[in-house]
């Protein structure tokens, strides 16, 4: 009866895995409904613009969207350009995206020119600028600064939700009002050629066209040539009204390289070529035929000094929009600043169309050309037609509100919200009305476009701002079940941690377990998480948080070092000598693992406000490829020999020299593709071949790992128990017998497959990585190496739960050492593309998490290898061994990576919460929290391959045991 009890009350694997997988669940649909809830979806107006947008607001708007259904494209595009009042000074237009250009690179960049290096590779277009036939504009670009949400604000003026960096990669129709639709309804023919996600927003609409995949990033000479070859033809073609061309090669060339790959300059060339040849063509159709083509030369986004963009710095926003025409610009002002937004109303109104509804940005008057004497009032009609616009957009956030009912007394009347927009719009009105009625005074003029301008510049900002109110009871519901799993890891945790120090039969209080004296490693493990949740408030130790990490990793050696030492049972069981060489091994470790972490801490600038000081990593690329090659290798012979190491903790000599045979045929062709590799940063050099091998490289690794994982459990001998260290060393095989589980063949099937598990995962970052942090890579596998032989010998004090944070920490410093940051711009695109010979968005997607999350993976994969180590407090002659080692190898390696990720997680959704209206919520802490959404994806992945592995391998060695003992 008394042993019926002790078993209902303790607590069992069942349990355990039911409690945790609830927990599981439970998080991921508080994840979700946080995330629908707290990331807005810009409120839009349904429908497209028409005739009512060359009236004011409040006239019978129901009549003219009937009339308008009645005409012809033709007549419709007639009737918009007598309306609008504004005469089209162009017939056509060109419509060239280079992307991934900043605007300094043409523009220069503080009211200084360019670069030399840039002024020479694009001598045309300086030409164009200086002799005025260009007027070039910094079109200010808002994050998330990747290609799909940077056309949706140029061709609709309405700016992107932040989600739309995840929708980039399977880009959907878009059905907003836009400039593609307002053309395609007068019944314009639009050509396009290039990055084809054109063709996926706006399906159908294009007369011809020719896509490429916009994510091919090796390719940065394919996808330009496909444009260009049909280049002669469309400018000769005089069957089209819109041009549209897409140039991707720049933005691969940055990806690859940098900005100072060598291929940016004769990229830059190229595209000045390109410009040229158009430049001939409309200065030539003028003469010949009368018509006028305006080319728009845009970029979609700039690029960091590494290539990459998605956030929000200067170097990433800045875009370019420069107007090239065959006639002079009276105004050609080249220094300044728009806003990305902008071109939408500009386009519409230069060509006659009404302004999308949803657009947000202000209309540029400068490139407007008028007749003689009318400038003044062009450019009063250009701001009116926008101020309709915006101010039907405006309304539309106030329900139940007229602007026409509003008395406005100086002085006052000017409330926040539509009160204060209206009474601005009204003001202008007024003015616009009075200099009318005088006959258009030239001294009154400023006073009218100051006016429509400061409502033009207050209404779009508070526009761009807005977003949905955020449904509290769905971020409640959200926060509230993230708070319920993060509450059952601490529990189960909780009770985990008091059996294993006092046992099934402890009957101990929560008091008595919280006064139990903790080593200064354990209370410092806990003090990390606590140091990271109390930094999450701080936007800047945000962008900095890899400091955080490698301090507190740093210092957590530095206590293991001090606290070295054994427990009276090794004491007890070694000589002093024993003990001596013991210790200093042990400091040994720790040396090497705090010197491989200054070396990753200095290997990358990290960050966002100190990325410019000088690094390891800028150091090599300076150095040249030559040095770079040379670090790959020996970076590949480290992870190597760390392997084989590893292997030898457990195995003989002879067995594990059998057990890296294995990777000897990846391993090679690694070597080889090293070797064939161009200067270029990717991995390997690019063709049909250097594809293919990867390819087999990949398939080799997967291969290997999921055999090795299948066939390891059934090939290990079955062992006794006994005195013996090392199972797999002794030659004395034995067969199981009563109902005892063969505990050493269990921990030498989960080691063997956990030391499987790190070689491939690390020959497949030497693979995917950068050249320039296959060194990091390779330090990071030094770094686990040295941990396994000091939890091994001097490191036997250490509580299991201890090492399983220890590898997490290490796990997590690593991602930032390869260069991984909070923003968006430090993701490895290139990477995605190694061994893929056409774009998959599954393929790479998988590619560019494996090398995101090399670090954190990696370390989650250690746990296997480490947890196999004996842990001195497991009783093999307890009641029920089979339990106790499978709780062992499952509890702590599970528990604790859920554990932190889930207070992390759960903690820095409160702050987001909280800093919904600071200033850099979408620049800074909202990138944060997708960062934190895919490590959680990570470390559930992580534990998922902990828990598959420990459990087949528990029930094949049962099967097994079953059957040898009849």
């Amino acid at each position: 009866m008394g042993k019926k009890g002790i078993d209902d009350g303790a607590l069992s694997c069942a349990r355990i895995a039911i409690l945790t997988i609830s927990a599981v669940v439970i998080q991921i649909v508080g994840l979700y409904l946080f995330v629908v809830g707290f990331f807005p979806v810009k409120p839009t107006l349904s429908g497209m613009s028409g005739l009512e947008s060359f009236f004011p607001p409040g006239s019978n708007e129901m009549d003219l969207v009937q009339n308008v259904s009645l005409l012809s494209p033709e007549k419709l595009k007639l009737l918009y350009q007598e309306l609008s009042g504004i005469h089209s000074p162009f017939d056509r237009l060109i419509l060239m995206v280079i992307d991934g250009l900043p605007a300094e690179f043409v523009l220069g960049k503080d009211g200084e020119p360019p670069p030399r290096f840039y002024m020479d590779a694009m001598p045309f277009t300086q030409s164009l600028l200086s002799e005025s036939f260009a007027v070039g504009y910094h079109a200010r670009a808002a994050p998330p600064t990747v290609t799909m949400p940077r056309i949706k604000a140029m061709v609709s003026g309405a700016i992107a939700g932040f989600l739309d960096v995840a929708t980039n990669f399977n880009t959907q129709s878009f059905l907003d009002d836009n400039l593609i639709a307002q053309f395609f309804k007068i019944g314009w023919k639009m050509v396009m050629l290039g990055d084809d996600t054109w063709l996926k927003l706006f399906p159908n609409m294009f007369y011809r066209h020719d896509g490429v995949s916009s994510f091919f990033v090796k390719d940065t000479v394919q996808v330009d040539y496909n444009v260009s070859r049909h280049l002669e033809d469309e400018l000769h073609s005089d069957d089209w009204d819109l041009l549209i061309l897409h140039y991707l090669g720049l933005d691969h060339v940055g990806h690859i390289g940098g900005r100072s790959s060598s291929m940016m300059g004769p990229k830059l060339k190229e595209m000045d070529e390109v410009i040229k040849r158009i430049h001939l063509e409309i200065t030539s159709s003028v003469r010949v035929n009368q018509r006028r083509t305006l080319l728009l030369i845009l970029s979609d986004h700039g690029m960091t000094e590494s290539g990459n963009h998605g956030g929000s710095s200067y170097e990433e926003t800045d875009s370019l929009a420069l107007f090239v025409s065959a006639q002079k610009f009276s105004d050609a002002q080249i220094q300044k600043e728009i806003y990305q937004v902008d071109i939408a109303p500009t386009l519409a109104l230069l060509f006659g169309v009404p302004i999308p509804k949803n657009n947000v940005g202000n209309v540029m008057t400068e490139v407007f050309e008028s007749p003689q004497g009318k400038a003044d009032e062009v450019t009063l009609r250009l701001l009116e037609l926008n101020s309709w616009q915006l101010l039907r957009l405006l309304l539309s956030h106030f329900s139940q509100f007229e602007c026409g009912k509003l008395s406005c007394k100086s002085g006052s009347g000017k409330a926040d919200g539509a009160e204060n927009f209206c009474c601005v719009y009204l003001e202008a009105t007024i003015l616009y009305e009075s200099w009318k009625s005088r006959n258009f005074p030239r001294d009154e003029y400023e006073s009218v476009e100051m006016a429509y301008r400061d409502f033009l510049i207050t209404s779009s900002r508070w526009l761009s701002s807005r977003s949905t109110d955020k449904p509290v009871g769905l971020l409640a519901l959200g926060i509230a079940a993230m708070l319920v799993s993060c509450g059952v890891f601490i529990k189960l945790l909780f009770l985990v941690d008091q059996e294993a120090n006092f046992g099934r039969r402890w009957k101990l209080s929560s008091a008595d377990y919280v006064i139990r004296k903790w080593h200064l490693e354990e209370n410092f493990a806990v003090a990390v998480v606590l140091i990271l949740v109390v930094s999450m408030g701080s936007s800047s130790m945000i962008e900095e948080e890899q400091y955080i990490w490698h301090y507190m990793t740093s210092s957590l050696y530095l206590i293991f070092l001090k606290t070295t030492n054994f427990t009276e049972e090794s004491n007890e069981s070694k000589s002093a000598s024993g003990l001596k060489r013991t210790t200093f091994r042990s400091m040994l470790y720790i040396i090497a693992i705090l010197i491989s972490r200054r070396l990753l801490r200095g290997w990358h600038q990290g960050g966002v406000n100190w990325s410019y000081l000088p690094d390891i990593s800028k150091l090599l690329a300076k150095a040249g490829s030559a040095y770079v090659k040379s670090l790959h290798l020996i970076s590949l012979f480290i992870v190597v020999l760390c392997s084989a190491l590893l292997f030898a903790l457990r195995l003989n000599i002879c067995q594990a020299v059998l057990a890296m045979l294995i990777y000897t045929i990846p391993s090679v062709m690694v070597v080889i593709q090293i070797w064939k590799s161009k200067e270029e940063g990717l991995f390997s050099s690019s063709g049909a071949d250097a594809t293919s091998m990867v390819q087999v490289i990949y398939t080799l690794l997967g291969t290997s790992t999921v055999g090795i994982l299948v066939s390891t459990p059934w090939i290990v001998p079955l062992q006794n128990p006994g005195p013996s260290q090392n199972a797999l060393k002794s030659s004395e095989v034995q067969g199981e017998t009563g109902h005892e589980f063969s505990h050493r063949s269990f921990i030498d099937s989960v080691h063997i497959i956990g030391c499987f598990y790190i070689f491939s995962w690390s020959l497949l970052q030497i693979v995917v990585q950068q050249p320039i942090n296959s060194m990091p890579a390779s330090l990071i596998v030094l770094q686990l190496l040295a941990t396994a032989c000091y939890f091994a010998g001097g490191g036997l004090h250490v509580k299991q739960w201890v090492k399983v944070a220890t590898l997490y920490y290490l796990g997590m410093a690593g991602h930032f050492a390869l260069g991984n940051t909070n923003t968006l711009a430090t993701i490895d695109v290139a990477g995605a593309f190694i061994g893929i010979s056409s774009h998959s968005t599954i393929i790479s997607g998988i590619l560019m998490f494996c090398i995101t999350y090399a670090s954190p993976m990696l370390s989650l994969l250690s746990i296997l290898m480490v947890v196999s180590i004996k842990d001195s407090r497991l009783d093999s002659k307890s009641d029920n061994v089979d339990r106790d080692i499978l709780k062992s190898s499952l509890a702590y390696p599970c528990l604790i990576p859920l554990g932190i990720n889930s207070i992390l997680l759960t903690a820095y959704t409160v702050v987001l919460l909280a800093m919904r209206n600071h200033l850099f919520i979408w620049s800074v802490f909202s990138p944060k929290y997708l960062y934190a959404c895919a490590t959680t994806a990570c470390v559930f992945l992580g534990t998922a391959v902990i828990a598959f592995t420990t459990i087949y391998t528990y029930i094949v060695l049962a099967i097994r045991r079953y059957h040898a003992t009849g």
